[in-house]
């Protein structure tokens, strides 16, 4: 087998992992509060519950540049080593938390540890053969799509089956393991010696570099949506649910399937639009896919019944699998040779974004506009998006500046 493709699915099975483990907690967070950390008031289980959950997106915001800059001064493998083993280490310390500061401290301390996901975006950038770009960006998203989807569902059964801090333990084992099959399988074709002879900017420096690239801010401004879309009306899906449902039978079920069927359309759709993008190129599949995700939007807010919102969400679902690989292997295509994992960083870091804002601002907003609401607005920013996307990647294609940075 090539070396392409056992990088590939090695590092497939560590973003699963990697996002099963990040999400495995959602289903029994409060009660971990509840019935391990001692707290009992729902109201203050409900604050804690939020500030932990996003605890881990607030601090990967900010450190992901940081991690970015090392790895391509000192290699793509090394951060994802560093990242994988620390984080393997903090989950398994979060079996052994014995009040919600411990916990939010811990959580803290896993997004300033993480980067796994865009060292192995930029790994496997690196060492894919050009044609076959947008498959790999594809798969690798596919396995992070479906670390997402299935980390709930499998924290939920493991929490019946064995408790709540044995989660912790298995989690981090199997981080571990990941790590250790990374350790000894992938490989990556890093000069040590080119990238210390390059001139290596400062975190800000490297950003002014990359935001005088409009393609870049451009992409960046799709990932932020993408994820600003999809988590500002998430908290709201369950009440949403339940109004089109009209009935509380069954509300949990439905709002789980509501929630998880757009990440299983994008799990099926992100390898076979990433092959097409390969053949058409991924600046079409992009724009098709920002407008298509805005249209999609549209009959959810919409929406009658719980089933015309499972197809909504169902179609949003195979758009967002077109964007997202097409935007990884445009990020590649337009950053300056050094750069790379600086450049996949600041994506993350941007969808870090969008995770902590889109939820906040959904649920302030929802006062005003209602959930229905909501959707109109992701249209809206989504479709404003597919102009900008058109007139910085399409309308001006101009030659690709390879300088490093």
């Amino acid at each position: 087998m090539e070396q392409w493709k056992k990088n590939l699915i090695v590092l497939w099975a560590g973003q699963f992992l990697v996002m099963a483990g990040m999400t495995m907690i959602i289903p029994f967070l409060s009660l971990y509060l509840q019935f391990e950390l001692g707290l009992s008031d729902p109201h203050e289980i409900g604050v804690w519950a939020g500030i932990i959950f996003a605890g881990n997106f607030v601090t990967a915001f900010i450190f992901q540049p940081i991690w970015g800059k090392l790895a391509d001064r000192y290699g793509r493998k090394l951060m994802l080593l560093r990242s994988g083993f620390g984080m393997a280490l903090v989950m398994v310390m979060m079996g052994f938390a014995t009040s919600p500061w411990h916990l939010l401290a811990l959580r803290m301390l896993n997004g300033t540890i993480s980067g796994f996901n865009p060292a192995s975006i930029a790994l496997i950038s690196a060492s894919t053969p050009k044609e076959r770009m947008g498959f790999a960006m594809g798969s690798i998203q596919s396995g992070a799509i479906a670390g997402t989807i299935l980390g709930p569902f499998i924290g939920g059964l493991l929490a019946d089956a064995v408790g709540y801090r044995p989660i912790f333990y298995i989690t981090g084992s199997l981080l571990f393991c990941a790590s250790l099959l990374a350790l000894f399988v992938v490989k990556e074709n890093f000069d040590a010696k080119k990238a210390a002879a390059r001139v290596q900017s400062s975190v800000i420096e490297g950003f002014k570099i990359i935001s005088r690239i409009p393609q870049l801010m451009s992409l960046y401004g799709v990932s932020f949506l993408i994820q600003f879309a999809n988590m500002s009306p998430m908290t709201l899906l369950p009440l949403y649910v339940q109004q089109l449902h009209g009935s509380a039978d069954d509300i949990a079920f439905y709002a789980g399937f509501v929630g998880s069927v757009t990440g299983l359309s994008n799990l099926v759709a992100s390898p076979i639009l990433g092959k097409l993008g390969d053949r058409i190129g991924a600046e079409r599949i992009l724009a098709v896919s920002v407008i298509g995700a805005a249209i999609a939007f549209i009959p959810q807010a919409l929406a009658d019944s719980v089933w015309h919102l499972l197809l909504a969400r169902f179609g949003l679902g195979m758009f967002l699998g077109g964007l997202i690989p097409a935007v990884n292997a445009l990020i590649r295509q337009y950053t300056p040779d050094g750069m790379e994992s600086r450049a996949y960083s600041f994506n993350t870091s941007t969808m870090s974004l969008g995770n902590m804002i889109g939820p906040i601002t959904g649920g302030a907003l929802s006062a005003w506009i209602g959930i229905s609401g909501l959707f109109y607005l992701s249209a809206a920013l989504m479709l404003l998006n597919g102009f900008w996307v058109w007139f910085t990647l399409l309308r001006r294609q101009k030659p690709i500046s390879r300088k490093t940075g």
